[in-house]
């Protein structure tokens, strides 16, 4: 079965691109082709005006941060699963991003601290904690692309403000790709591509879809 038809858009660099659509529609497999989950069977992805399929797999996801609903946690100290992917940082820069991501006062509260083992997958931590300990990982990755698939969609709404507070810093100055069931939190994209049945339906900013596009003023609505 194909995913994915006739997708073609651009990315300028430093912009927001939101990816919305209804639900199989497409939008994480779409996303998934950049950091090269997999690779598309027909077309390229380009960085640059190069297929990602001349890069090695390495430098490729060395400029991409992946921020997903479903945060990967190891069974290991706080300070290690920030640090994980940026071997050289030091315990300095590990405790700056945990204040940017809005983790470092949660952190403080902990027994051990940036040493307290946070159990397989990070079971001992809040559903808003997690999700805060994957975006300080981000953030001291410091990737020029990043990738954002529904990070705040099971969160409480107090949760969800950490969050997105901590997400607004780390989308500064970078290419962002991100993914959202609530679409009031992406109406300042500066692009929102709309995908329907595999397809790319409409792109746009909100205000000309909503003006323009039955299905986006519908999803819309529907929130």
């Amino acid at each position: 079965e194909v995913i994915l038809k006739n997708i073609n858009f651009r990315a300028a660099k430093g912009r927001i691109i939101a990816i919305v659509g209804t639900s199989g529609a497409g939008k994480t497999t779409l996303v998934n082709l950049i950091p090269r989950f997999y690779d598309p069977i027909a077309g390229s992805v380009e960085i640059d005006g190069r297929d990602i399929r001349e890069f090695t797999l390495k430098s490729l996801r060395d400029k991409i941060g992946l921020v997903t609903q479903e945060t990967i946690l190891f069974n290991d100290t706080v300070a290690a699963n920030i640090g994980f992917g940026s071997l050289d940082a030091g315990q300095g820069k590990i405790e700056e991003a945990a204040c940017l991501a809005n983790c470092h006062d949660f952190i403080q509260k902990m027994p051990l601290k940036y040493k307290t083992v946070i159990g397989e997958r990070g079971f001992r931590l809040s559903g808003g904690q997690r999700q805060r300990l994957a975006i300080a990982r981000a953030i001291l990755k410091n990737p020029p692309i990043l990738i954002l698939d529904e990070a705040t969609s099971q969160l409480d709404s107090e949760s969800e403000t950490l969050v997105r507070e901590a997400i607004e810093k780390l989308m500064n100055n970078r290419t962002v790709f991100v993914i959202a069931h609530r679409l009031s939190t992406i109406r300042h994209a500066d692009n929102i591509v709309l995908l329907d049945h595999s397809r790319i339906k409409n792109t746009g900013r909100h205000e000309e879809l909503i003006d323009k596009d039955p299905l986006y003023k519908k999803l819309y609505e529907s929130q």
